[in-house]
């Protein structure tokens, strides 16, 4: 609101001054915050993939042939084929479907395309703990708890559905972190919008670090350490549960924070208002 010193002053001080339109950008900004705190779980459970998951799989059976084994890290290929194969699926066959319940443009909103996301993620971690529960046991079974630099007698396939679950997640938040930080930043501020949702992914890796640290040392005070050297030993089960238990709570944090968020009026919405208003 001008004052009498504004009224006096020939030139408007902007830090005391701003049009309407600075502070609705203001606010799609500032609003666009929270959601990316609560997107990163997300990142620290994807930064699973190339860390524990591949260490699963290099104790287990990859033989193919006599003369040929799977290298571990190259089951990283399964999510990226399910990536490809969802966003063709997604907009080919979920839209058209979600589209004839909700009447949405885009069938479901993107907040909903995120939540979707945060909610694979979650099973991606339920899964990877099972399956790591199993190979323990087979390892067990087999007196190979010490030994582990011997492969269990357990197929690598097992991983593929954890592997599966990652790519689906991915497909979900991430594209749908691009799609909101990409529409929902004001026009000018778009670049900085994609550089926000990218540094999810590389903010959530250090997050990672750290909570694998935290877990070391607390592990490591109460009783045996987990994450050791010896994987068998190293109670990845519990590590994978504890980042399941977490992600529920981010999730049930990003929920509240959806609720409250308000999208930004498009050139779609308001013609659609224009036309309700002729009819």
């Amino acid at each position: 609101m001008m004052d009498d010193k504004d009224t006096s002053s020939e030139k408007r001080n902007p830090w005391r001054l701003c049009s309407i339109n600075q502070v609705e950008e203001v606010k799609l900004v500032l609003q666009l915050i929270p959601i990316w705190f609560s997107c990163l779980m997300f990142a620290v459970v994807i930064a699973q993939l190339g860390t524990y998951f591949t260490k699963q799989g290099s104790t287990m059976n990859r033989t193919i042939t006599p003369n040929f084994q799977i290298p571990a890290a190259s089951f990283q290929v399964f999510t990226g084929l399910t990536i490809l194969t969802s966003v063709l699926l997604y907009e080919r066959v979920l839209v058209p479907i979600a589209k004839t319940f909700t009447n949405h443009p885009s069938g479901i909103t993107i907040l909903q395309r995120i939540g979707t996301g945060l909610v694979l993620s979650i099973l991606t971690m339920t899964v990877a703990a099972l399956v790591e529960s199993k190979r323990v046991h087979v390892a067990r079974e087999n007196g190979l708890l010490d030994n582990p630099k011997k492969v269990v007698p357990m197929a690598v396939w097992w991983l593929i559905p954890q592997y599966v679950l990652c790519g689906l997640s991915d497909v979900f938040t991430v594209v749908g972190l691009q799609e909101l930080f990409y529409d929902q930043m004001p026009v000018g501020m778009r670049s900085i919008g994609a550089a926000a949702y990218i540094s999810v992914i590389g903010v959530g890796s250090f997050l990672s670090t750290g909570l694998i640290s935290i877990v070391q040392g607390i592990s490591s005070r109460v009783g045996k350490e987990w994450l050791g050297n010896n994987i068998n030993r190293a109670n990845l089960e519990g590590f994978y549960w504890v980042l399941a238990v977490m992600s529920v709570v981010n999730l049930c944090g990003y929920v509240c924070v959806a609720k409250r968020f308000v999208y930004k009026k498009s050139e779609f919405d308001h013609h659609q208002g224009c036309v309700s208003s002729e009819k």
